[in-house]
C-alpha cells in the first residue's frame, strides 16, 4: 500500500510566541526572540544570551495540562504536550470517530529538559520528568491512543527523523494518523558552559538581537533557543474522508548517517550533500521543482559554508536560482525541536506564499554566495521546499514538502 502523507494540524512554541500564528507574524516581520539569559544567573558564562520561551507560558500551559499530570512533567515536556493539543485542536480531528490503534506518536527527543534550571522538582517525579520517552507517552495518555508511541534521538535532528518515520507508517499502511514532532530546552547553566568549551556559540552579548547571523562573514556560533513544534500526520484520503484542511503533503525524505566525526561534518558538506540528493530522488521530484530550502543554518563556520557548498553540489547552475533561508537566525537552535519547528515554517511558506527572511545579514561572506532572503520576507509561490537538519553524530535529514489543494 501506497498513500500520500499530509499535514492536517501543526503547532508551534518558540521565543517568537505561544501560537502558530503569533509565531508566523513574528517571523515573516524579521522579529529577533533573542535575549539576555533570565532564567538562571548566567552572569558567569561566556555566553549569556539565548532565544527564550516567553513566561507567560506558564500560564498558558494550565490551560491546557492538569495540575496533577503537569506536576509530573518538565517545562519541556508541557511545551511539548500543549503545542500537540494546539496541533490536534487545529487538524479538528476526533479521535472517537476514528480507530485509535491506527494512531501513533513519535517525538524527537534529546533530553526532557530536568537540569539545573527545571523547577520543583522532587523525589517523587523525579522519574517521570527524566524518562525520555515520556512526551510520546504523555500524548498518546491524553487522547486514550493505542498505536505505536515511541522517542527518537538523532540530536538536532531528533523531530526530523520523526517526522521521517511518520511518514513511513502511514505510506505502508501501519497507521492512518501519527502526531510527529518535538520539543527541547538546553538554556541551562551545565549545557551552555559544556558548548562554550566546544567553541559553538555565539558571544555577542552586548547586542542579543543581532547574535544569531546565519551565513553572514562575521558569524561566531549558534545561539541556543527552545520550544516545540508538533504536527498531525494523516493519509490523504484519511483526511478528505472527514473534510480536514491540508497545510501541505509530506513528498518524501532523505536520512543519512555521515560515520565521521561526533562534532564536525564531512569535509565540503559532502554528507549534507548526500541526504539532499537522496531526499530528491525518494520524493521523486526534479531538482528544478525546488521553490525554497528551510536551511539548517546554524550561524556556525562549517555548517553554513558546508551546507552551501552541498546546495551547490546538488543543484549545480540552478542552486543560485533557490531561497535559502535561516528561521534560527529568529528563533535560535532549539535542538530536538529544529527538525519539526522549521518544518512546521516551511509548510507556512508553501501554504501562504511567503519566504521568511535570513535576519541579521548585513556582512555577507564571500565564499558563500547563494540567495539567503536577507533581512527582509519576500513573497514567492513555491510548489516544492526542502527542509534540512544536521544533528551532532553525523544525524542528516531532508524533508520534502509540497504544496496540495485545502481539502
Amino acid at each position: 500500500m501506497s498513500r500520500e502523507v499530509v499535514i492536517t494540524g501543526m503547532g508551534m512554541i518558540s521565543s517568537l510566541g505561544l501560537s502558530l500564528e503569533e509565531n508566523w507574524k513574528n517571523l515573516i516581520n524579521g522579529k529577533s526572540g533573542v535575549k539576555n539569559i533570565t532564567m538562571f544567573d548566567a552572569s558567569r558564562l561566556t555566553t549569556r544570551v539565548a532565544a527564550q520561551v516567553p513566561p507567560e507560558f506558564d500560564e498558558l500551559a494550565r490551560n491546557y495540562i492538569k495540575k496533577r499530570a503537569s506536576s509530573q512533567m518538565t517545562r519541556v515536556t508541557r511545551m511539548c504536550l500543549t503545542a500537540a493539543k494546539m496541533a490536534v485542536n487545529d487538524s479538528g480531528i476526533d479521535f472517537n470517530q476514528v480507530d485509535r490503534m491506527r494512531c501513533s506518536v513519535i517525538m524527537g527527543v534529546v533530553n526532557t529538559g530536568n537540569s539545573s534550571a527545571e523547577k520543583d522538582t522532587t523525589p517523587q517525579n523525579t522519574v517521570f520528568k527524566t524518562m525520555t520517552n515520556s512526551m510520546p507517552a504523555w500524548i498518546s495518555l491524553e487522547y486514550q491512543l493505542t498505536g505505536p508511541n515511541f522517542a527518537i534521538n538523532t540530536a538536532c535532528a531528533s523531530s526530523a527523523y520523526a517526522i521521517a518515520f511518520g511518514y513511513d507508517m502511514i505510506k505502508n499502511g501501519q497507521s492512518d494518523v501519527v502526531i510527529v514532532g518535538g520539543a527541547d530546552s538546553i538554556i541551562n547553566f551545565e549545557e551552555i558552559e559544556g558548548f562554550n568549551a566546544l567553541y559553538a556559540l555565539s558571544i555577542a552579548n552586548d547586542l542579543p538581537e543581532q547574535a544569531s547571523k546565519p551565513f553572514s562573514k562575521d558569524r561566531d556560533g549558534f545561539v541556543i533557543g527552545e520550544g516545540a513544534g508538533v504536527l498531525v500526520l494523516e493519509s490523504k484520503e484519511h483526511a478528505q474522508s472527514r473534510n480536514a484542511q491540508i497545510h501541505a503533503e509530506i513528498a518524501g525524505y532523505g536520512l543519512t548517517s555521515e560515520g565521521y566525526n561526533i562534532m564536525a561534518p564531512k569535509k565540503d558538506g559532502e554528507g549534507m550533500a548526500q541526504t539532499i540528493a537522496l531526499a530528491i530522488q525518494n520524493s521523486g521530484i526534479r531538482k528544478d521543482e525546488v521553490g525554497y530550502i528551510n536551511a539548517h543554518g546554524t550561524s556556525t563556520e562549517l555548517n553554513d559554508r558546508y551546507e552551501t557548498m552541498a546546495i551547490k553540489q546538488v543543484f549545480g547552475n540552478l542552486a543560485c536560482q533557490i531561497p535559502v533561508s535561516s528561521s534560527k537566525s529568529m528563533i535560535g537552535h532549539t535542538i530536538g525541536a529544529a527538525g519539526a519547528i522549521e518544518a512546521i515554517i516551511t509548510a507556512m511558506s508553501l501554504k501562504n506564499g511567503i519566504l521568511p527572511p535570513t535576519i541579521n545579514y548585513h556582512q555577507p561572506d564571500p565564499d558563500l554566495d547563494l540567495d539567503y532572503v536577507p533581512n527582509a520576507a519576500r513573497p514567492k509561490e513555491i510548489r516544492v521546499a526542502l527542509s534540512n537538519s544536521f544533528g551532532f553524530g553525523g544525524h542528516n535529514a531532508t524533508i520534502v514538502l509540497r504544496k496540495t489543494i485545502s481539502k
